[in-house]
């Protein structure tokens, strides 16, 4: 069956003094919520650009939304066939 999926992401970044936090969700059509979390820290010696700690601390949060789907995904195969996965990161 040929099908086309729409999956949405939502980012939240929150910055406070050399702090950026990243909080990303998504909502599987199953409706289970996976959620990942980054943080990036801004040396006091480099430049206040804060578009870089976004970009950093998105990608930590997009990096740990995905460790925590595929852990989602073991459980789900586990579930289905009921036997352990461990899918290749």
């Amino acid at each position: 069956m040929d099908a086309t999926k729409h999956w949405s992401i939502t980012v939240d970044i929150d910055e406070e003094d050399d702090t950026t936090l990243a909080n990303v969700s998504l909502r599987t059509p199953a409706g289970r919520d996976v959620t990942g979390v980054g943080q990036a820290q801004r040396n006091p010696h480099d430049p206040s650009v804060p578009e870089i700690g976004d970009e950093l601390a998105v990608a930590r949060a997009l990096r740990n939304l995905a460790e925590r789907l595929l852990h989602t995904t073991e459980k789900d195969i586990k579930g289905a066939t009921g036997e352990s996965a461990h899918l290749h990161r």
